[in-house]
C-alpha cells in the first residue's frame, strides 16, 4: 500500500465538471452533479426517507463536497432535531477555491455553502454546523478506515472508476465497510461493475443493480444482511 504526502487534488475542466488528473475521471457526470448525488446517494439509500434523529451517513471520497451538501439540506428539509452525523474518507482533497467554484454552479445550495466554505477554509475537519456533523478523514481509507470505530446507517461509495482507482474498491476495504455498517443499514454507488457487486455480497449486503443517473444505464445499491446483524450493531466475534 502506498503512502503518500497529503496534497490537494490537481483538476483540469471539462467545461463546469472538474476533472481528476490523478485518476483521469470527472468528479461527477456532464449531466449534473448534483442531480446526481441525489439520485445515487440519497434515492440509492432511500434517503430522505429513512432519516432519523441521530442518522449517519459514511463515504468513501468527499471529493468536491456535493453529496455532503445534498445530504444536508434533504435533512434540513425534513425538519428533524438534532445534527446529522457525516463522515468522509479522502485520500486527495480538493482545494476550497475549487470546491466553491463548483458549489457556485448550484444556486440552491448558496446558503449551505456559505457556511461550510468558511468552517472548511481554516483547516477544520471536523466542523459543526446546524443540522450537520461533519467529519473529513483525511488519509488512504485502506489504512484509515479499518481504524474508524463509528458505524453507518448509510454509505456513499463515491471513488473514482474502478477501472481509473482500483484500490478504492478492493475487497478488504470494501469488507471494511461491511464492518461498519450499522443494523438495516445501506450502500449506494454508480459504479456497476460485477467485480464491485461481488466483493460487497462477500461483504455481507444483499446487493442489487438499478437505474444508474443519466447516460450511465445501471448503478449499484444494496443492504445489510439480516443474518450478520446484532442487537449490539456488531458482526458476531468482531470485537467491540
Amino acid at each position: 500500500m502506498d503512502g503518500h504526502r497529503m496534497q490537494n487534488a490537481e483538476l483540469t475542466w471539462h467545461g463546469t465538471v472538474p476533472v481528476s488528473v490523478r485518476f483521469d475521471d470527472p468528479y461527477f457526470s456532464l449531466d449534473g452533479g448534483l442531480a446526481q448525488a441525489r439520485h445515487v446517494f440519497l434515492s440509492g439509500n432511500d434517503l430522505p426517507g429513512r432519516f432519523r434523529t441521530g442518522f449517519e451517513i459514511a463515504e468513501l471520497g468527499f471529493g468536491t463536497g456535493l453529496s455532503a451538501l445534498a445530504a444536508w439540506q434533504a435533512w434540513q428539509d425534513t425538519g428533524l432535531s438534532g445534527d446529522l452525523g457525516f463522515t468522509s474518507f479522502e485520500a486527495w482533497p480538493m482545494a476550497l477555491a475549487d470546491m466553491i467554484r463548483i458549489w457556485a454552479e448550484w444556486p440552491e445550495l448558496a446558503r449551505l455553502a456559505a457556511l461550510l466554505g468558511p468552517a472548511l477554509a481554516h483547516g477544520a475537519r471536523e466542523i459543526s454546523l446546524p443540522g450537520l456533523r461533519l467529519r473529513v478523514i483525511e488519509g488512504d481509507a485502506r489504512e484509515t478506515l479499518p481504524h474508524w470505530r463509528g458505524q453507518a446507517d448509510a454509505w456513499f461509495l463515491d471513488g473514482f472508476s474502478p477501472a481509473k482507482n482500483p484500490q478504492m474498491w478492493e475487497a478488504p476495504l470494501l469488507a471494511a465497510v461491511g464492518a461498519r455498517t450499522a443494523p438495516g443499514g445501506t450502500f449506494a454507488t454508480y459504479s456497476a461493475s460485477g467485480d464491485v457487486r461481488r466483493a460487497l455480497a462477500a461483504a455481507s449486503f444483499d446487493v442489487d443493480r438499478t437505474p444508474g443517473f443519466g447516460r450511465k444505464r445501471h448503478m449499484t445499491r444494496g443492504r445489510l444482511r439480516a443474518d450478520v446483524e446484532t442487537t449490539s450493531g456488531f458482526r458476531m466475534g468482531e470485537p467491540a
